[in-house]
């Protein structure tokens, strides 16, 4: 096998389908930011609110992902089947987004208790949330399907279905906006879920020969997925039991809490400081999470190729692919902090024609060559010990470092006397927390035994 392929087999299809992701968001605010009848502030406003409560929802719901894609990437690689990890997988996705419909008026309602927005884009949040909340069991199984491909070395079906579900969104949203106005921006949403779902059925029987019925996906006492090709349907192996698929989904779980309490907490501490603090913080994380799309895409492979070789027992196959990814990794990494070093205030320029908020944002363009220093290891090594199913260094981690970045601000906050002081604390917070993601997990390698 030659190696350098195999990471850029499975990492290029990965970046194309992330640099998609941020297109969708700027043509759904571009959309409401042109709808007649209203306030465009209060339509965009509605468009970000509902959105936020759904990224609320579904990164607790990460571990799908995650862990289906580290125990299906070692099951390949001991030649075992891996149905019965989506089974189970797509069990959790389909009911829990049962749950969140049920419970839709009582998500929204508690969410208010915490967003504090004007009637109007109250208003208008709740109506999109109350569309697009029809299609939770498509997105959430859409995570699970996902990491299932990856860890069978395939990421070009993710890449199909990522473009698909980003392409149907943007044509629905724009369609259906000009015939019923602001709903059609999430029943366009609702209609790219479902159909990436739909292919991702289809995919799974045409590619793998497995037959996926959804009554049986339910319903554990029915068999979930037939094999209608070469493969024998194995039982459950203790790798793969309940009690080892749920300790490591807890650990997940609980890694995602880590991540969302960084992230919305550098969003609320930022509006504390006016709406030009704002502006500036959002496109600069907006800049920074620009090169995560890039570096995750390695991080999938390493995932993919780190959890096959340890289903194989090659422990030199384990080392290579980290070699490989990080030299990539670092090829990428160097790339962006050429790209933030020469371009910083032209992108800022593409991302706002305000000159306030371009010149209040020159003064932070040192922090994104950062980014790429600290930012890689801190993804490698992630898609590492996912493939790895480290899942109790992986929540450690992200835990101490969540610790780390309110343990910086709030050591920091009571020095700082200008509102641009105090982003740039901000800042130097997301870049420790970042540096203690990647120096803990650097340290905690060595004592895995691949």
């Amino acid at each position: 096998m030659n190696l350098n392929k195999e990471i850029l087999r499975l990492a290029l299809p990965s970046i194309l389908a992330n640099i998609t992701v941020p297109l969708v968001g700027m043509v759904d605010m571009a959309v409401a930011g042109h709808l007649p009848g209203g306030s465009s502030a209060a339509f965009i406003g509605g468009i970000t609110i509902g959105t936020m409560l759904f990224d609320l929802l579904y990164w607790n719901f990460g571990f799908l992902r995650v862990g289906t894609g580290g125990l299906t990437a070692q099951a390949y690689g001991r030649g075992e089947e891996t149905g019965s990890i989506l089974r189970r997988a797509l069990r959790i996705a389909l009911l829990s987004g049962v749950a969140m419909i049920a419970l839709q008026w009582v998500i929204v309602q508690l969410a208010f208790l915490l967003v504090d927005c004007s009637p109007e884009v109250r208003q208008l949040a709740s109506r999109y949330f109350y569309i697009r909340i029809w299609a939770a069991p498509a997105t959430l199984s859409l995570f699970a399907f996902k990491g299932w491909f990856i860890g069978e070395q395939d990421t070009v079906r993710p890449m199909t279905a990522d473009l698909l579900v980003n392409g149907v969104n943007i044509a629905a949203s724009i369609g259906l906006s000009l015939v019923i106005g602001f709903p059609g921006i999430a029943l366009g949403t609702f209609l790219a879920q479902w159909s990436g779902f739909s292919y991702c059925l289809i995919a799974a029987r045409r590619r793998y020969g497995y037959s996926i019925a959804l009554k049986s996906m339910i319903c554990p006492s029915v068999p979930v997925i037939a094999d209608t090709g070469t493969k024998t349907e194995a039982t459950e192996t203790k790798d793969f039991g309940s009690g080892s698929f749920f300790q490591l989904n807890r650990d997940l779980i609980l890694r995602s809490l880590g991540m969302i309490a960084v992230y919305i907490g550098f969003t609320i501490i930022s509006a504390r400081y006016g709406d030009l603090m704002l502006a500036v913080s959002a496109i600069l994380m907006k800049l920074l999470m620009f090169f995560s799309y890039f570096s995750d895409g390695f991080a999938y492979a390493g995932e993919a190729l780190t959890g096959r070789f340890i289903g194989e027992g090659s422990r030199e196959g384990v080392r290579a692919t980290i070699r490989g990814t990080f030299l990539w990794g670092i090829a990428v990494a160097a790339l962006f902090m050429l790209l933030y070093g020469l371009g910083g205030v032209p992108v800022l320029r593409l991302m706002t024609d305000d000159s306030t908020v371009v010149d209040a944002g020159r003064a932070f363009l040192p922090w994104l060559l950062l980014m790429p220093l600290i930012g890689c290891p801190a993804f490698i090594w992630d898609g590492i010990f996912i493939g790895a199913t480290a899942s109790r260094d992986l929540r450690n981690s992200t835990l101490l470092c969540a610790v780390g970045f309110f343990a910086v601000w709030f050591a920091g906050v009571g020095l700082m006397k200008t509102p641009e002081a105090a982003i740039h604390l901000l800042m130097a917070a997301y870049f420790v927390h970042l540096a203690i993601r990647a120096g803990y997990l650097t340290l905690r390698w060595p004592s895995y035994q691949y």
